[in-house]
């Protein structure tokens, strides 16, 4: 069966949905219709997708009825629309973060279960191959107990180019924490199986412009005790991503993007199972994952449940930071 797929938001990630719909195949799926109240970025996607397009998202899905919503708005943004493309039976693929609060998620997650729709938030993290890699050595204890993760993102935050809503802590919910941090948080608790249980924050609020942290380092514990460090810049200085594993018999080096080393004696060396240069996109296979949560009325791997703990986290480390002392998710 081939679904139809509507595009609300003609950001930056738009094309990486739009570009994994077509990987999937008309077969599987086909883009019909953007949604962008920008009339530049709407043109300039439709153009290039052969797309339907509109200004105003409501007529979108009224008028052309997709099986799919994919949602990439600002984040204060998500509720209001999640709701609204659910009361008109769309299954959803929302871009992370879910929402700006616990609240809101559930209020996205009654509407899903109400209409009887699938929704499926998108935590990228799961479907990188280097990640299943270190996600799969884990599972197998040949380095032992996995007893800490040391988890580092530097990426300039605040140049121009970026959207200013991401600046704004009402629109955006937070700064870097917020939005990079989601992804750390997400990569902790999948790669673990575990949820996070307390975290410890501290946060700087340095950057020339906006009102949201630029910075933060997190203490976290998981369900289970493993401990976790989270280390995050947004200011000036060389970009980084790269995560830490630390067991009972040696560690290993995880660049998402890039790849898997592992160490027992010292040096580390690239992990056993190269990913084929071909592999399938990451934005491909969470699509596939919805689809099968759909056909066999199961839940994605991202499901709205899971999402939601990440941004319980996500209102600890805040809690955090204004407090001064360690927070247990609630």
């Amino acid at each position: 069966m081939s679904y139809r797929v509507a595009l609300i938001g003609a950001g930056g990630i738009s094309r990486n949905h739009l570009d994994a719909i077509r990987e999937l195949g008309p077969d599987r799926l086909t883009a019909v219709a953007v949604a962008e109240p920008d009339k530049m970025k709407r043109q300039a996607v439709a153009t290039e997708y052969g797309l339907n397009l509109y200004d105003d998202y409501r007529k979108m899905i009224v008028q052309e009825k997709p099986d799919i919503a994919i949602i990439a708005l600002p984040h204060h943004l998500h509720e209001e629309c999640s709701v609204f493309c659910a009361a008109n039976g769309c299954h959803l693929l929302l871009e992370k973060p879910m929402a700006l609060s616990s609240a809101s998620c559930d209020a996205i997650l009654a509407a899903v279960r109400e209409a009887g729709v699938a929704l499926m938030v998108g935590h990228t993290q799961h479907y990188l191959p280097a990640n299943r890699q270190a996600k799969a050595l884990i599972e197998s204890g040949r380095l032992g107990k996995l007893v800490a993760i040391h988890d580092t993102r530097h990426k300039a935050y605040f140049g121009e180019e970026r959207p200013r809503w991401f600046l704004e802590k009402e629109k955006a919910g937070g700064g870097i924490l917020m939005n990079l941090g989601a992804h750390s948080i997400d990569k902790i608790q999948w790669l673990t199986g575990r949820r996070v249980a307390k975290v410890k924050a501290v946060l700087s609020y340095e950057a020339p412009i906006g009102n949201v942290e630029g910075s933060g380092v997190v203490l976290a514990e998981t369900e289970g005790g493993i401990g976790a460090v989270i280390v995050q810049s947004g200011y000036a200085g060389v970009a980084k991503d790269e995560t830490e594993l630390i067991f009972t018999g040696g560690m290993a080096r995880l660049v998402s993007h890039q790849g898997l080393w592992i160490s027992r004696d010292g040096q580390y060396e690239p992990a056993e199972g190269d990913v084929a240069p071909d592999a399938e996109s990451p934005f491909a296979s969470q699509l596939r994952d919805l689809l099968d949560a759909i056909e066999h009325r199961s839940e994605p791997e991202c499901s709205g449940e899971y999402a939601k703990s990440v941004i319980a986290v996500l209102e600890a480390v805040y809690r955090s930071q204004a407090t001064g002392v360690e927070q247990v998710v609630e």
